[in-house]
This record gives C-alpha cells, sequence and structure tokens, in this order.
C-alpha cells in the first residue's frame, strides 16, 4: 500500500533558486490557483527583473510581506499537491539564510524527501555543506542534488559533471546512498517536470518523476508509542489521549506507562468515529486502561514487551540554533513530545567539521554549529535512538529565561552509566533533620556586584541565627574557589558550573535541615533560575544586594576593580562582564544601609 503522504524540503543557499523551483513545480502539475497565477504576473518583487506578464514562480511560496520586499524565503512555506500516482506530495519551502537554520531543521525533520539546490553560477557553498549534513543527521531517506541555473552557463555538461563530482566525497562521508543529481532550469522549466533537448547528455529522470518515484515505506510495525497529550476524563470512562506513531496498538495488548513502568491493558481505543479494534501509525485515539493506572501528559505508553528503557544520561547529536553559544553546565529545558524536563549538556565530545567532516574539539557550540554532546536530565525520560525511530529520538532544548528554542537534538543512545545510578533513599528525611533541630531548612542566596556586601550581611545574619539556636552556614563564593571549585575560572561558562556546583551543596545541606546562606555574585538570571529550580516552593530566596557600581568600586575590597582598569580581569563582573540584574527577586536591599537594618529586615522577611 503507497504511503499517502510525502513530505518534501527543498535546501540550500539564498538565492539558489528553491522558491523559483517550486513555484514551477506547483504551476506544471495544475497545482496552483488560477487567481495565484494571475497575481504572480501582475507582482514583482523591489528589482525584480522578470518580464511584464511572465510569471514570478518564486512568490508562489514566499507567504511573508518580509520575504518579498526582501527577496529571500524567511519563515517555512508549506504547499500540497497530488502526484500521478495519487500520494499527496507537501512540499516545505525552507529558508537558505544561516539565520533562519532553525526553520530548515523542523522542516526536514519530518521530510521523506530532500531536495538540496546547488547554483551552477556559483557553486558550493557552506549552506549547501550544512543543509546536507543536517538532512543526514536527521535520516532523511532519499536526497535529490537539483543543479539550477544551467540555462545561465550554457547547459555545459562539464559544470554539472564538476559540482557532481565536488559533492560526492560528502555524500560518501554521511553514509548517503539514495541521492541523484539532476540537472535543471527552474526559470525556464527545463528537467523540472518534463524532460529537455537542452540536456542531450542526461539520462537520468526529471525532478518530478525523482519524487513520485520514491519507494513506499513499510510502516514500522514493532515499536508503536503514544506519547500523553492529555488526561481524558470523559463521563463514562478516563483515558490517555495522543497520536500512535511507529505502529499499531491493539485492544488486548499489554503495555507500560513510561517512565513510571506501570502496566496495563488496553481496554478500548476511543476515537472520534467511536470506539476501533486497533490505532493504526499516526492515528489520534484515546487508550483506555485496566487498570487505571496513573499518568500525566508528557507519559508514554508502549508495548510491554519492546518497551524503550527510560534514561537520564544521553548521547546526541546537537544543532546549536542561538545566536549565544551553548554553556554547558547550565540547565536547558528538554522538550520531547509534550514532554519536558530539565537537562544540563556535560559534554561536548567534538563538533563536526561541515566541509570536510572532521571531529574537532571544542568547549562550546557556536550558532549554527553541530556537535556530539552528553546529555544529563533531571529526571528519566524515554528517548529512543534516533536512527531507530525519528519519532521517538528528537527534542529541542529551550532556554529557561527567554523560553527560546536554542537547540534540536538527535538521539544516538543512552548511556551505561544512566542505568548504574539510583536514588537511595534514606529513613531519615530533610523533614525529620529539621525538626530535630527545632527549624525549617531553607536557602537565603545573596546575589550582588563583587563589593556590594553580600558576604558582609550573609556573616552578620549567620552571628545572629547562631545567637537565636538555628543552625545555618554560610557558603561564601570566594572561600569554595579556594577548594571545591579551584579548578573554575570566570569565563560565563566556568560561572554556570560555579552556581551549579554550589547549588547542589547548598541542596546538600537543606536536606540535612540546615538553613544555607550563599553569598554568590552569580551574574546570569538563568543561573540563578537553574538553582532556585533545585528547591521545593518555599524553600529559595533570592536577595539581592544592591548596591550602586561606583561604590563597589570605592570599596573594592579585594582589589579587583583596580585590575580589572589595569586589563587584567577581562571577565570581572561588571566592568568586562555583565550583571543581569534580579527581575523577580524576593527581597532587594540596599547595600550602602547599616549591615544591621540589613540584617533585621532579613530576619523579618524570612524567619
Amino acid at each position: 500500500m503507497l504511503k499517502p503522504i510525502i513530505r518534501l524540503v527543498t535546501c540550500g543557499s539564498v538565492d539558489d533558486g528553491k522558491s523559483t523551483l517550486i513555484g514551477r513545480l506547483l504551476v506544471e502539475t495544475d497545482s496552483v490557483p488560477s487567481d495565484t497565477i494571475l497575481a504572480a504576473q501582475t507582482v514583482r518583487r523591489t528589482g525584480s527583473n522578470i518580464k511584464a506578464g511572465d510569471i514570478d514562480f518564486s512568490l508562489l511560496t514566499d507567504g511573508l510581506e518580509a520575504e518579498r520586499e526582501q527577496g529571500i524565503t524567511i519563515d517555512v512555506a508549506y504547499r500540497s499537491m497530488f502526484l500521478k500516482n495519487g500520494r499527496r506530495l507537501i512540499i516545505a519551502d525552507a529558508p537558505g539564510h544561516e539565520q533562519y537554520t532553525r526553520n530548515m531543521v523542523v522542516a526536514a525533520s519530518r521530510s521523506d524527501i530532500a531536495l538540496i539546490l546547488i547554483d551552477a553560477t556559483r557553486g558550493i557553498r557552506t549552506q549547501t555543506l550544512r543543509h546536507l549534513t543536517i538532512c543526514s543527521l536527521l535520516k532523511v531517506t532519499r536526497i535529490a542534488l537539483v543543479i539550477n541555473k544551467l540555462d545561465a552557463v550554457g547547459f555545459d555538461e562539464g559544470i554539472f559533471n564538476q559540482l557532481s563530482s565536488e559533492l560526492k566525497p560528502s555524500l560518501d562521508r554521511l553514509g548517503i546512498t539514495d541521492f541523484e543529481f539532476i540537472p535543471v532550469s527552474a526559470l525556464a522549466g527545463d528537467n523540472v517536470a518534463r524532460s529537455s533537448e537542452n540536456f542531450p547528455w542526461y539520462s537520468g529522470p526529471t525532478l518530478l518523476e525523482y519524487v513520485q518515484e520514491w519507494p513506499a515505506e513499510a510502516t514500522v510495525a514493532n515499536a508503536p508509542r503514544l506519547t500523553v497529550q492529555m488526561v481524558n476524563r470523559a463521563d463514562n470512562f478516563r483515558g490517555l489521549s495522543g497520536t500512535v506513531f511507529g505502529g499499531v496498538i491493539r485492544q488486548g495488548d499489554e503495555v507500560v506507562v513510561l517512565p513510571s513502568r506501570a502496566k496495563a491493558t488496553v481496554a478500548r481505543l476511543v476515537t472520534f468515529d467511536g470506539d476501533q479494534p486497533e490505532a493504526a501509525d499516526q492515528t489520534a485515539t484515546t487508550l483506555v486502561l485496566e487498570p487505571d493506572v496513573d499518568a500525566t501528559r508528557g507519559d508514554v505508553v508502549e508495548l510491554a514487551d519492546r518497551a524503550t528503557i527510560p534514561a537520564d544520561r544521553f548521547s546526541a547529536n546537537l544543532v546549536w540554533l542561538n545566536e549565544s553559544e551553548l554553556i554547558h553546565s547550565r540547565s536547558y529545558f528538554l522538550i520531547a513530545g509534550s514532554k519536558q524536563v530539565g537537562a544540563i549538556v556535560t559534554s561536548i565530545r567534538h563538533v563536526l567539521n561541515i566541509n570536510n567532516g572532521d571531529h574537532e574539539s571544542a568547549r562550546t557550540l557556536q550558532a549554527n554549529e553541530i556537535g556530539l554532546v552528553e546529555i544529563a536530565t533531571d529526571s528519566p525520560i524515554a528517548l529512543s535512538p534516533y536512527a531507530a525511530n525519528r519519532f521517538n529520538g528528537n527534542f529541542i532544548l529551550v532556554d529557561r529565561l527567554t523560553m527560546e528554542t536554542v537547540g534540536a537534538g538527535m538521539i544516538e543512545h543512552s548511556l551505561r552509566r544512566s542505568g548504574n545510578v539510583s536514588e537511595q533513599r534514606y529513613a531519615i528525611d530533610q523533614t525529620a533533620r529539621a525538626t530535630q533541630k527545632g527549624q525549617v531548612a531553607k536557602v537565603i542566596w545573596f546575589t550582588g556586584l563583587s563589593g556590594s556586601g553580600k558576604s558582609t550581611v550573609a556573616n552578620a545574619l549567620e552571628q545572629k541565627l547562631f545567637d537565636l539556636g538555628i543552625h545555618s552556614y554560610v557558603l561564601d563564593g570566594d572561600n569554595l574557589r579556594l577548594g571545591l571549585n579551584k579548578d573554575l575560572g570566570f569565563t560565563e561558562e566556568d560561572r554556570a558550573e560555579n552556581v551549579r556546583r554550589v547549588s547542589e551543596v547548598a541542596h546538600l545541606m537543606t536536606d540535612a535541615g540546615l538553613v544555607v546562606l550563599v553569598a554568590l555574585v552569580s551574574p546570569f538570571e538563568r543561573d540563578r533560575k537553574q538553582a532556585k529550580a533545585l528547591f521545593a516552593e518555599g524553600e529559595f530566596a533570592e536577595v539581592w544586594v544592591k548596591t550602586p557600581a561606583e561604590v563597589c568600586v570605592e570599596r573594592d575590597p579585594k582589589g579587583l576593580y583596580k585590575k580589572a582598569a589595569a586589563g587584567q580581569l577581562p571577565n570581572m563582573t561588571g566592568v568586562g562582564q555583565g550583571y543581569e540584574a534580579p527581575t523577580d527577586a524576593d527581597l532587594v536591599i540596599d547595600g550602602t544601609m547599616d549591615v544591621a537594618e540589613n540584617v533585621d529586615r532579613l530576619l523579618a522577611e524570612f524567619f
């Protein structure tokens, strides 16, 4: 049975002719309404040299006004057409600009075929290789390497052969086996939907023929999964709603809910059309389980005899999409389907050189770089190797502060150490330890510029708490850098790791029932939010010691500002490196006020 839908993504550099090619294909297969064609005959881009009355095919796929004004594709434009064999083809026209790589990744992640354009007048460019590499990582099964604008070079066979030869090593290196080099002129229509006399030296398929001949994929019937989108509570049942991917789930199947690993049997499959005996691949359904096991949005339902083992450590290929570099040890949200967990990139194994395939060492990833990384999640999550299942093995990373998507990842495998380490629970817990001391465990996190008075206020507060019989401890940034954190510098990456370690120590000390006072510059808000996320509601209070920078410079208790002024401390907070003031601190105190007054405010607020 033929797959009813084929998804195709167009890739390549800016001005390689992607939009023109797709527009031409749509027109020549009668897939565009006549009024849309009429508009493309009358509307012109700024600087367009297309003759009056001729169709500007590129306008047929550009949906944003900004795209028409700039003559580029920004968003992914989706167009649909039916092929002669009855299949429906959905075309995703992806942007060519490097800054919009994220849009291209999204489009390619669901595509069966990639169409990568090369401008015959410009040759192979970096973005061509980047898109080819991404399509390989995303396991796009068929790739058409379309060499366009051959009309501009006299339909020269030599240029076609030269560009084909230049790309062949990259195809071999990436393990791409189903590909075809296709010569075309998108503007003139040569070899797009019909063979052209201008290519007497070419005997291969036209672009349309190559797409239509894509073999039907056999449905993966051995690993069905449903990611819970919502818990459906109807009058007569409670079910888990979502879409089945990767196979068929049938009434009577024994399933397991992950990550809890609770087992149950599928009692009913409820759809919009009523109860069904089974739910096929890519079918929306509601599973009614017996017994009615506990589950929530983001959980996964799989067949019990072939279920994924949840893990919290993974190796993954990561495409970095943000202008700010990847900071490992900084916590991000990992989102896979409807599941969201905190995650940290613990290691960057290498960055991929897209020009020659070399694996190069790196401490970070820059925008649009691709690297092999190791990721640790806050809790186990059921992710499969991407090569085995595209739906189960992909994820995105989201910045905790801005909620921007910063990375797109494909799981290579879970790490063995994930299954070798498990949490040990003891009879005496935090509540018991704190009750024994007659207090409530908590963290007071002091942040502010160097010289603002954080340590001074923390010291005075601890003395007062000691007099009151409250068991407390100060974690001071400088003291920790003499021991636990002596290996860390002051780059943004090292500061993130510094905050991570200190917050983990503070978490252990609150588990011991103590009141923990942290005096740490901690200049970046996302790192402070990461620290807060470790603690239960009400256990963590952020205090901003707000002291004017000029006062801090005047105090300069450690001589750091003098060194920074002399160029000896390039990463000095407030001088060479920015300080992100808290936007929602639990308390703001004035570092120029009397210390005793500030301590009284702290006692009144938190004790």
